[in-house]
Formats: structure tokens, C-alpha cells, sequence
């Protein structure tokens, strides 16, 4: 009798880990919503994102300031220019802008980031509007100059998703109003390994307050170009899962895209700082506008 129960947990722990190691099919699931407003999950996002230091949830501090050094002297006109930010996060970018002299709106759907974004426009004295809210479903009578997307957010959309961003930011740019964003280049793709890592925290960590278990699988999409990371928290009393979908894009697949979409590419760049196109680039940036 207890060989056979031994026996059944056995093969239930089995499946269950097959479960666990299972290879979604490209965006089966969207997980954004929890990775941002998790209320453990999102502090250690913030922390990151303000990190001046290296680049694990936003960009170092350095490389903003030169991209917004850049992205003024090609877009902003101190007192005109209209900007939405679609992602802002924290605010890192469009607290910048505002001090240069743009009329800023930003937009997250993390409730944490934006708290903090409002406060500081406060203590800065900056008339910067945030929305909290997705910006997938925006819906404003505004329009804008420049619509900016910064730090790969447009890669982790599904198909149907940069359908929607591109159909929501034709409707919010005038004739010759600019869209700025950068991707995930083939580079990233090239360099991904597949593999599943296992780690276990007794006293808590980035994931959870609790002790937790944390499966990590990297997972290679190759007739799409596509990365997942998929990271399965365990804790005593539930289990989590977030994905992290990852497109990878060459300039020739980008250009389809947006054209399809009523976009023309004006420009790729290495970068949203103006380093010219290379080819070993790890993000593409691009300026697009609405096709006439």
C-alpha cells in the first residue's frame, strides 16, 4: 500500500514538473498586468527600473541623458511639443522632457511606477499628466507630436497587440506627428540559449516575500523569432507564472510590419540616443510616420 502512494506522488511530481517545463505556444499567455502589479513582484520592478546603474529593468542613467539629449534636438520644441510616453514607467523619460520644455503625458498600467512618476512631477514642480491605465485601450481626444516607446516594450507585444498600438497611435498623431520606438534586434536572438534553471530562496527575494521555489526556462521560437522567458514561482500556498515574450526583428520585417499598418519608416538606428544602424546591433530604434 505505501509503495503504491510513494509510487502516485511520484508520478504526480512528474507531471507536474512536465507541466511546469511545458512549451507555450508563441503568446498564449499575457502576463504583463501581474509582472507590474504584483504587490511584491512590483516593488522590486521599481527598484530596478530606478537603479542608475546598469540596465536590468530600464536603461542607466547615462544612456538616458544622452537619449533625451538626442531626442530633443530632433523632436522638441521647448513649449509646443506634445509627447506621449507609452510605457513611462516611473517616469525616468517624460520627467525629462518636461524639463526641457515639452507638454508630457505619460501612460502605464503599473500602479506603483505611476505613484511614483506623479509624485515626483510634483516635487519637481511638473505639469506632466499620467494616465494609469493600458495603453493598448487609450483612448484620448489629445493629440501628440511624438509618441515615444522606450526600452523594447513593442517586442513583447503579441501580433494582434502591435496592431492594436499601431491603429491607437494613428489616431493619436497628427500629419507629420512621429512615432519612436526600438526593439529587439536578431542579435538578441542569436546570442539566446535554451535552458531551465532551478533556484530556491528560504527567506524571500525579488519574486516573493515568502520561501519560493523559481523555474526559469528560456525558450527559442524559430520559424517566428521569437524568446520566452518563462519564470513559474512556487510558494507554500500558490504558484505563479509570468512570461516574458521577446520578438526579434531585422529591418526588413520591420518595415513590412509598419507598412502594413499605414507607417513609413523615416529612419532605423542602433539605438533611441541616434547611434547610426549597426549591424551587430542588440536593438533597432525606429522613426516612423503615418503614411500618406
Amino acid at each position: 500500500m505505501l509503495k503504491n502512494e510513494e509510487t502516485k506522488r511520484e508520478m504526480k511530481l512528474f507531471a507536474e514538473l512536465e507541466r511546469i517545463l511545458r512549451r507555450s505556444k508563441p503568446f498564449e499567455y499575457y502576463t504583463s498586468p501581474q509582472l507590474w502589479n504584483d504587490q511584491h513582484i512590483s516593488k522590486g520592478m521599481l527598484d530596478a527600473h530606478l537603479d542608475p546603474s546598469h540596465d536590468a529593468a530600464s536603461f542607466n542613467t547615462e544612456f538616458i541623458d544622452r537619449s533625451v539629449d538626442w531626442i530633443s534636438s530632433r523632436f522638441i520644441v521647448p513649449g509646443k511639443t506634445r509627447i506621449c510616453d507609452f510605457g513611462c514607467g516611473p517616469g525616468l523619460w517624460t520627467t525629462r522632457f518636461a524639463e526641457r520644455g515639452a507638454m508630457v503625458t505619460g501612460v502605464d498600467l503599473s500602479e506603483r511606477s505611476i505613484h511614483y512618476a506623479r509624485a515626483m512631477a510634483k516635487q519637481k514642480n511638473l505639469g506632466i499628466r499620467y494616465i494609469l491605465g493600458d495603453y493598448l485601450q487609450l483612448s484620448l481626444d489629445d493629440q501628440f507630436d511624438l509618441i515615444t516607446m522606450i526600452g523594447g516594450d513593442f517586442s513583447v507585444l503579441s501580433p494582434d497587440q502591435r496592431r492594436t498600438l499601431l491603429r491607437v497611435s494613428r489616431a493619436l498623431l497628427p500629419e507629420q506627428g512621429a512615432l519612436l520606438l526600438d526593439v529587439a534586434s536578431m542579435a538578441q536572438w542569436r546570442e539566446a540559449v535554451e535552458r531551465t534553471q532551478y533556484e530556491f530562496s528560504s527567506a524571500g527575494g525579488f519574486w516573493s516575500s515568502a520561501p519560493h521555489h523559481v523555474f526559469t526556462s528560456t525558450y527559442k521560437y524559430e520559424q517566428e523569432n521569437l524568446l520566452c522567458d518563462k519564470y513559474t514561482v512556487i510558494e507554500e500556498a500558490r504558484v505563479l507564472e509570468i512570461y516574458v515574450w521577446n520578438q526579434c526583428y531585422n529591418t526588413e520585417s520591420l518595415k513590412e510590419l509598419f507598412e502594413e499598418n499605414s507607417f513609413e519608416i523615416r529612419e532605423f538606428l542602433s539605438d533611441v540616443a541616434g547611434t547610426p544602424l549597426e549591424d551587430d546591433t542588440r536593438w533597432i530604434a525606429v522613426v516612423a510616420l503615418e503614411s500618406t
